[in-house]
C-alpha cells in the first residue's frame, strides 16, 4: 500500500564546540513512505544544493546532512528537512546549528578585597565570552580541587556565578578562584585568585537582612523544572522562607537545605503566580516577590489523515493551546497553503501539515489527504467511433489519489495487450486494424488501495474513408487559371469534409476569395470537391493537399502545382572599381521561376535629384542571363548613384533588386565652361565681367571654382582673377589706370581640386564711361535731392557721383 512521508527522526538544535576535535556534524531526518522519501535540506529557508556538488561541505546520506568542517560563517543557522514521494512532500521542525565556545579568564591580577568581620561580601565571577549560556559555577579556596561547601553563610549563584558570603568570619581568609563549566561543550576554566582579607574588629557589629541574589520575573514552560534564587547579608546570618502569595507553594516543590532555592518540578498553568522570598534576622527583614508562567504551543485538534471524494467539501480543522497563544498556519507539500476545499478535485490531494508556533517553541501536525478512483466527472464517452481497418483510442481518465492501476473488458471478456490492443500508462485503450467484430460494449476499471471504479462506454465501427480520385499535378504560367478535382468514398452514417492546404497551411477560402474557390458535389457515400485557383502567382506553387474527413477518421493525398513566371528580382547588388565616369556592377542571379533568365538591365538614379530611374549604358551594352555583372559607363564625376537589376525571361521582367548601397564616383577635371560670358558699363576706373555659372552636376569634384582671364583688345598679356564661389555670376574689376570706354577681351573657365577645365568662348566689352562733367556741374551748382536743393557746399564732403 502507498502513502505519504511521516517522520520517524527529525533533525534536533546541535552546539558544535568551536575546539571540538571532530570535523562533522550530522543533522538526522529519516520518513517512513512507500514508495521511499527523497530528500532535500533548507538552511534558513534556502535550499542546499548538494546534487551538483556546490558545496563541498555537504553531502547527504540517506535522509541525513552530513556537515564536514563546519565553519560558522557558512553553516551556522536553522535546518529542516523535507521528504518527498508521489504523494507530497512534508517539512521536518527547524532545528539550529550554533557553535559553542567558552573563552579563557583574563590574565590580569584580581585585586585583593577587604572586609570587616562580621560584614557581608560578595566576589564577582564575572565569566568570559561565551556561548551557550548554561554555565555552572563553584568557588576554589587556595587551591586545587579544593572547592568551597555551600551553606546557610555561603551561596554561589547560578545565573552571575557570583560568590555571596552573608557574614565574614576571620577563616574566610584565603584566596579564591572562580571555576566555570559549559556542559554543552564539556569545558572548565578558572579565574585568577582574589584575596579575600579579613579586618578584625571588636566588638563585632550587626547588620540587618539584605537581600542581594534576587531571583527575576521568570518564565517558566508547562512540565518544565525551574529553580528560583534568593539570598541575603546580614549578621546575624538570614534566614530565607518562601511562599506563594496568592496560596500555598505547589505540593511538587522543594527547597534546599540552605535555604536559598526553591525547586518547582513539572510545572503547571495553576503553578503561575506571585512568589516571595523573605530574608529575616534579629536585626530587620527584607523581602522579594517575582513570577509568571508561560507555555509552548500544545495540539488540543490536529489535522489526520483522511479520504474524500471528488467533488465533497472538507475542512481540516486544528487548534493549539499555549501562552502566549499559538500561531497557526498550514503547509501543502511544504508550502503555504489553505485547509479549507470546495468542490474538491484530484489536484487537492497531497501531505498536508499545520504549525502551531508561539516564541517558545514550534509544534507540527501532519497528515495526508488521498482521493479515491472517481469517474463522476470525467466518465467515459457512451459512444466511440471507430473507422474498419483503422485504429481508435478510448480515453479512461478518472480522477484519482495515488495513481491507480487500470483494467479493460470487453463485454464480460477481460483484455490484455497483445498485437492489436494496448492499454496505455495512462488507463487509455487502443485497438489496432478494428474490424466489425471490435463493436460492443467497453470497461474501464480504475483502482488503487484506497478503493475501485469503473465506466462503461460502446464503440461503433464505420466504413472507412478512401479517396477515389486524387488531385493531379499541374504546370501553368502565372496569371493562368487551373484546377484541382478530389473526389472521396465514406460511411454514408457520417458527414464528409474537405480540407485544402498549401505546403501544410491550410487554405481560408473566406480571406483569399481573390484566388481560389471551391465546388462541392455528393451523393450517398460520394463526395467531391474541386479547388479553382484564378490568375495564379508565383506564391500558389507547392504541393497542395486534399484531406477528406469523418468524425471517424481522414485520409489525404496530395499533388504538385508548377508555376513558372519572370524571375524573381537578383540579390546582392553591390558596387566595384569605381571610376570618374564609370563602375563595375557585381550582383547574384534570383530565382528563374522555372523559365531561363535571357537578359539583365541595369538602371541608375542620381540620390541628389532622386529623379526616376533611368536605364544605364553598359559594357557589354547587352547583359547576358548568365552574367552576375556589367560595367556602367558615361556616367558623371563626383555624383552620388544608386543602381539597380532587372532580369528577363521569355514570360516577362522580373521585380527590380533592391538599390545597391549610394556609390560616388571619382572626380575629375571640369569639362564644362561658363557659358554666356560678356559685361561692361559700371562706374568709371572699373571692368564689369559677367557670365552663367556652371550646373552642379558639372562640378566634378571639390573646391569648384572660376578664372577670369581679361586684356585690352590690342594688348598681349591676359590678366587671370581667381573666383572661388561656384554660384558667383560677376566679377568687378577696378583700376585707376584703366582708360574710360576701352574695348577688352574677356574669357572665364571653371576648376576644382582635380585641375582646370577650358575657356569660355573669348567676349568683347567695354570700361565704364569717364563721369568727370558730372562732377563739375555739382561744383557749380547744386542738385536736388526730394525737391531739395543741395548746394555744392553743403555736400562735397560726404557725396561723390561717378559715371
Amino acid at each position: 500500500m502507498g502513502y505519504g512521508p511521516v517522520f520517524e527522526e527529525q533533525p534536533v538544535d546541535t552546539i558544535y564546540p568551536e575546539e571540538s576535535p571532530e570535523d562533522k556534524i550530522i543533522m538526522s531526518c529519516r520518513a517512513r513512505a512507500s514508495p521511499p522519501a527523497t530528500y532535500k535540506w533548507r538552511l534558513n529557508s534556502w535550499e542546499i544544493e548538494v546534487q551538483d556538488g556546490s558545496d563541498d561541505h555537504y553531502t547527504v546520506v540517506g535522509g541525513n546532512l552530513a556537515i564536514s568542517n563546519p565553519d560558522k560563517s557558512k553553516h551556522a543557522g536553522n535546518y529542516s528537512c523535507l521528504a518527498t514521494n508521489e504523494f507530497g512532500t512534508v517539512i521536518s521542525r527547524e532545528a539550529s546549528v550554533q557553535f559553542g565556545y567558552l573563552d579563557m579568564f583574563s590574565t590580569e591580577e584580581r585585586e585583593a578585597v577587604y572586609v570587616k568581620e562580621g560584614q557581608g561580601v560578595v566576589l564577582l565571577c564575572a565569566p568570559p565570552p561565551h556561548f551557550p549560556n548554561d554555565l555552572s559555577f563553584r568557588w576554589m579556596l587556595n587551591e586545587f580541587p579544593i572547592f568551597i561547601r555551600l551553606d546557610k553563610r555561603r551561596f554561589v549563584s547560578q545565573t552571575t556565578g557570583n560568590l555571596y558570603i552573608s557574614k565574614v568570619e576571620a577563616s574566610d581568609s584565603g584566596n579564591y578562584s572562580c571555576f566555570v563549566s559549559s556542559p554543552s561543550i564539556a569545558k572548565s576554566v578558572f579565574s585568577k585568585f582574589i584575596p579575600l582579607v579579613p579586618l578584625a574588629e571588636r566588638p563585632i557589629r550587626k547588620y540587618p537582612a539584605d537581600i542581594k541574589v534576587k531571583f527575576p520575573d521568570t518564565y517558566a514552560l508547562v512540565d518544565q523544572n525551574i529553580t528560583l534564587e534568593c539570598f541575603a547579608l546580614g549578621n546575624p546570618i538570614p534566614q530565607i522562607r518562601w511562599k506563594k502569595v496568592d496560596g500555598a507553594l505547589p505540593a511538587h516543590h522543594e527547597i534546599s537545605t540552605v535555604g536559598g532555592l526553591l525547586h518547582l518540578f513539572n510545572v503547571q498553568f495553576e503553578d503561575e503566580g506571585i512568589y516571595e522570598c523573605e530574608a529575616l534576622n534579629s536585626k530587620g527583614k527584607d523581602w522579594h516577590k517575582r513570577f509568571s508562567l508561560t507555555a509552548p504551543p500544545e495540539w488540543v485538534e490536529h489535522i489526520s489523515s483522511s479520504e474524500k471524494g471528488i467533488g465533497s467539501d472538507y475542512t481540516m480543522s486544528c487548534l493549539a493551546s499555549g501562552k502566549p497563544k499559538p500561531q497557526i498556519h498550514f503547509l501543502k507539500n511544504g508550502q503555504m497553503h489553505e485547509l479549507r476545499f470546495t468542490d474538491m478535485t484530484f489536484d487537492d490531494s497531497g501531505m498536508y501539515q499545520c504549525i502551531a508556533e508561539n516564541r517558545h517553541g514550534v509544534i507540527y501536525a501532519n497528515a495526508e489527504l488521498q482521493v479515491p478512483p472517481s469517474f463522476e466527472l470525467n466518465p467515459l464517452k457512451q459512444r466511440v467511433l471507430g473507422a474498419k481497418n483503422g485504429h481508435v483510442v478510448i480515453e479512461c481518465k478518472p480522477r484519482a489519489a495515488p495513481r491507480p492501476t487500470f483494467s479493460w473488458s470487453k463485454g464480460t471478456e477481460l483484455l490484455s495487450n497483445s498485437s492489436r490492443i494496448f492499454i496505455w500508462e495512462d488507463g487509455s485503450l487502443e485497438i489496432r486494424n478494428v474490424t466489425k467484430s471490435d463493436e460492443g460494449k467497453y470497461t474501464c476499471f480504475a483502482e488503487n488501495d484506497r478503493g475501485k471504479a469503473n465506466s462503461t462506454g460502446s464503440l461503433l465501427v464505420t466504413d472507412a474513408t478512401k479517396i477515389t480520385l486524387a488531385p493531379s499535378n499541374a504546370d501553368v504560367s502565372v496569371g493562368e487559371n487551373t484546377k484541382m478535382q478530389c473526389v472521396a468514398s465514406h460511411d454514408s452514417s457520417l458527414d464528409l469534409t474537405f480540407i485544402w492546404t498549401l505546403n501544410d497551411h491550410v487554405l481560408d477560402f473566406d480571406k483569399e476569395e481573390e484566388y481560389y474557390q471551391y465546388v462541392m458535389d455528393g451523393q450517398a457515400g460520394i463526395s467531391s470537391c474541386e479547388l479553382l485557383i484564378k490568375n495564379t502567382q508565383m506564391k500558389h506553387a507547392g504541393r497542395y493537399t486534399c484531406m477528406a474527413q469523418t468524425p471517424v477518421d481522414n485520409v489525404t493525398s496530395s499533388a504538385d502545382l508548377v508555376v513558372r513566371g519572370p524571375p524573381g528580382p537578383p540579390g546582392g547588388v553591390r558596387v566595384e572599381e569605381i571610376g570618374p565616369k564609370s563602375v563595375r556592377l557585381l550582383w547574384s542571379q534570383g530565382s528563374d521561376n522555372l523559365s531561363p533568365i535571357s537578359k539583365y538591365t541595369i538602371q541608375y538614379r542620381e540620390t541628389r535629384t532622386e529623379e526616376a530611374w533611368k536605364d544605364a549604358v553598359t559594357s557589354p551594352p547587352n547583359v547576358e542571363g548568365n552574367a552576375e555583372t556589367a560595367t556602367v559607363i558615361d556616367l558623371i564625376p563626383w555624383t552620388e548613384y544608386e543602381f539597380r537589376v532587372i532580369a528577363t525571361n521569355t514570360l516577362g521582367t522580373g521585380e527590380p533588386s533592391d538599390p545597391s548601397p549610394k556609390t560616388r564616383t571619382q572626380d575629375a577635371v571640369p569639362v564644362v565652361a561658363p557659358s554666356d560670358v560678356g559685361g561692361g558699363g559700371g562706374t568709371s576706373r572699373e571692368l564689369t565681367i559677367t557670365w552663367t555659372p556652371v550646373q552642379p552636376q558639372y562640378y566634378y569634384g571639390s573646391n569648384f571654382g572660376y578664372i577670369i582671364a581679361f586684356k585690352p583688345e590690342d594688348g598681349f598679356q591676359w590678366r587671370k582673377v581667381t573666383v572661388a564661389d561656384p554660384e558667383a555670376r560677376r566679377y568687378v574689376h577696378k583700376d585707376p589706370s584703366i582708360p574710360p570706354a576701352t574695348k577688352f577681351d574677356v574669357k572665364v573657365k571653371a576648376f576644382n581640386s582635380k585641375g582646370e577645365g577650358p575657356y569660355s568662348l573669348t567676349a568683347a566689352i567695354y570700361s565704364a564711361q569717364d563721369g568727370g562733367y558730372l562732377r563739375q556741374a555739382c561744383l557749380v551748382g547744386g542738385i536736388s535731392v526730394n525737391n531739395h536743393l543741395l548746394l555744392a557746399a553743403d555736400m562735397k564732403e560726404w557725396m561723390v557721383f561717378r559715371g
